[in-house]
């Protein structure tokens, strides 16, 4: 669904409440639906909380439990199209291939160069020129596939060697591509762990990076790779799916099968890295430091795969799913599993066919064929979504995302989401209006809220207003419930009292390549306005404020004009140069044990460590600083000129009159500083 408009009059409102159709839609219709993202759980909430009393006193991004599924609120529409989950933030990709993060932030894993929280989406602009296709989050760190197979990574890099696997322990605020060992590879997928990262490319070939305790890399060893190694032990064979926990690692591999006169492809279970709680499914608590195929489920296809904390979840090409690992919380969804070996989660899974899982730290998620949401394991701060912080021993429908269009689901460490398709329902099935629950009859007609779908009646929906998720134009008012725009009015009035965050509009490549370009300009000719003001402040200390100060008012237009050629051929190189982050005082977050991690996270450093590259500048740029550092001269010598010229000529009138004006102006070439 494309926004059309531009600028901060062109957002809309993503709050959906609306159910989608009771056919779940079609696949033409899917296309023209819009993708909305349901949370619940531990997230984190628009509120503060000051630590200390003082002026200088730090500000901490608070988090609230939200027991039921509820809609992501967003100044723009979002049409999501992916969706990951880490243990404090998450990213988002729309289907226009944008990618927006939001959460807490911590080393730079949001990928906005700010140590700054995030509330809501945010899109990450570095990226904006390029066409994401998949995203996911880690603890410390963010990574995403672009459509042309590229794989960018961001995020803390100095808790563990090579974490980002650009072959450093430097952190990165903003995205950085991963070339080396993967320079002509097509990225297919990727997944984070908290300390380690895995990747499949469009050839099946499996990649690991990170640390290597416990052996979670599969390279037979315990070792830390900074940078992206084929795991040999599957070289030859094509991995389908791949999972990072916390100190395990599963994978999905595609293994030809015999059958009597025949061979056929089936996918096989394989795990590694720490055997303890059974998580690896073999039958014992033994360490493996290469992929090795599950034995009790050599019989099964799988073609998907989650890991949590000390919990592996497989889903076969039947639809059925298979648990292993601790018993805690009933994580493993069937009350009469001893956890030694794999189990099949049935109760009110029998019969159905599940199509997507997905794994929090002590949690699981399923998605059925019938758009129906599953969850079962640990309770606390409302992860499962049924209204309560109780456990639960098995499978449990959400009650809250029954009659929606569900396509997706993800879970983070304490916390889940779920895309749901955003449609219109129609009022030939619907009998009674959706906020007074009045009959619709002769006289009580049907309309349909241009923001949340739902049909209501003439008094439940009489008001119009602008920027309507569903509206043609937003920028004409259409008819909307009154819930809807007490909605959309409130988010007005935030928006003018927050001018200065202006929305990011979806649309075509094209589109985003233009504005990113124009954006990108308008950076750069804001440094160089910057260095004319520091030039300004250092001839002022001189003893020269008068000339300068004439300086930055005649001729700033047209120094700003013969840098024009320099800011359009160093756009490129400013952009993946960025200086050092600016860490605020509002954005400080707190660095408490995570429950995903086998470890304490260090605190914050006061200035976040920046990406090397933003410490230097290319040859071009700094040949380009230096011509305009000469212009800058010239023009200021010509200025002082005139403007000591001028003063000569105001004295002659009175005490040097009768006396040649090219002696007046000789001296004032001689002597620069005035009369001398």
């Amino acid at each position: 669904m494309q926004v059309k408009g531009s600028g901060s009059d062109a957002f809309r409102v993503s709050v959906s409440s609306a159910p989608s159709t009771s056919s779940h839609g079609s696949a033409p219709d899917d296309c023209d639906a819009l993708g909305d993202v349901y949370l619940w759980g531990e997230l984190i909430s628009d509120s503060t909380v000051k630590i200390s009393a003082d002026k200088n006193a730090t500000y901490l991004s608070s988090r609230a439990d939200v027991l039921l599924p509820r809609p992501l609120e967003s100044n723009v529409v979002l049409d999501v199209n992916h969706i990951a989950c880490g243990v404090k933030h998450a990213a988002l990709v729309t289907r226009q291939g944008e990618i927006f993060t939001w959460g807490e932030e911590s080393g730079g894993r949001l990928g906005h160069g700010v140590g700054k929280d995030a509330i809501q989406p945010r899109l990450v602009e570095s990226l904006a020129v390029t066409s994401v296709d998949f995203v996911a989050c880690g603890e410390f760190h963010t990574c995403a596939v672009t459509m042309a197979g590229e794989l960018y990574t961001w995020g803390d890099g100095t808790h563990n060697a090579g974490l980002l696997g650009h072959g450093t322990d430097v952190s990165h605020w903003i995205p950085k591509r991963i070339s080396g060992p993967l320079e002509g590879l097509q990225i297919a997928s990727v997944t984070c762990g908290p300390w380690h990262t895995a990747l499949i490319t469009s050839m099946g070939q499996l990649f690991t990076f990170g640390d290597g305790t416990f052996g979670v890399l599969g390279h037979g060893d315990r070792e830390n790779i900074a940078y992206p190694r084929e795991v040999d032990s599957l070289s030859g064979l094509r991995t389908i799916a791949v999972a990072c926990g916390v100190w395990h690692t599963a994978a999905v591999v595609e293994v030809i099968v015999a059958q009597s006169s025949s061979s056929v492809s089936s996918g096989k279970l394989f795990t590694w890295g720490d055997g303890d709680k059974n998580r690896l499914g073999h039958g014992d608590k033994e360490p493996r430091l290469k992929p090795t195929c599950v034995p009790a489920l050599i019989e099964y296809n799988f073609h998907k795969i989650a890991c949590g904390h000390s919990l592996t979840v497989g889903l076969t090409t039947s639809g059925n799913v298979f648990t292993m690992g601790s018993t805690v919380y009933g994580q493993l969804g069937s009350p009469q599993a001893d956890g030694k070996l794999p189990c099949l989660v049935e109760d009110k899974l029998s019969g159905e066919f599940v199509e997507e899982i997905a794994c929090g730290s002590y949690h699981v998620a399923v998605l059925t064929s019938k758009s129906e949401v599953y969850t079962w394991g640990k309770g606390a701060n409302g992860r499962l979504g049924h209204g309560d912080v109780e456990d639960r021993k098995t499978p449990t429908l959400v009650e809250g995302l029954k009659d929606r269009n569900v396509k997706y689901i993800a879970c983070g460490a304490n916390y889940t989401a779920a895309i749901c398709l955003h449609k219109w329902v129609s009022g030939a099935e619907q009998s009674q209006c959706s906020s007074c629950r009045q009959a619709f009859g002769f006289t009580r007609k049907r309309h349909n809220c241009y923001n949340c779908g739902l049909v209501h009646c003439h008094s439940c929906s009489s008001r119009k207003a602008i920027r309507a998720a569903l509206a043609p134009n937003p920028g004409k008012p259409y008819r909307v419930c009154d819930s809807c725009y007490a909605k959309l009015s409130k988010v007005s009035e935030s928006n003018n009292i927050r001018r200065n965050s202006v929305p990011r509009l979806s649309g075509e490549n094209k589109d985003r390549l233009d504005k990113s370009e124009i954006r990108s300009s308008k950076a750069a000719l804001s440094s160089n306005v910057d260095l004319i003001k520091q030039l300004d402040s250092k001839a002022a200390k001189q003893g020269k404020k008068a000339e300068t100060f004439s300086l930055v008012r005649s001729s700033q237009t047209p120094s700003l004009l013969q840098l024009r050629d320099v800011v359009l051929s160093t756009t490129i190189d400013l952009r993946s140069k960025v200086p050092k982050p600016v860490l605020t005082s509002s954005g400080m977050s707190s660095r408490s044990v995570s429950p995903f991690s086998r470890r304490p996270s260090p605190p914050r450093s006061a200035t976040p460590v920046p990406t090397t590259s933003g410490l230097s500048f290319s040859k071009s740029i700094a040949d380009s600083l230096k011509k305009t550092n000469e212009l800058l001269n010239q023009e200021v010598m010509k200025l002082r000129s005139q403007v000591c010229f001028t003063k000569l000529l105001f004295v002659s009138d009175v005490y040097w009159s009768g006396v040649d004006e090219k002696i007046l102006l000789f001296l004032c070439l001689v002597d620069g500083s005035g009369l001398g």
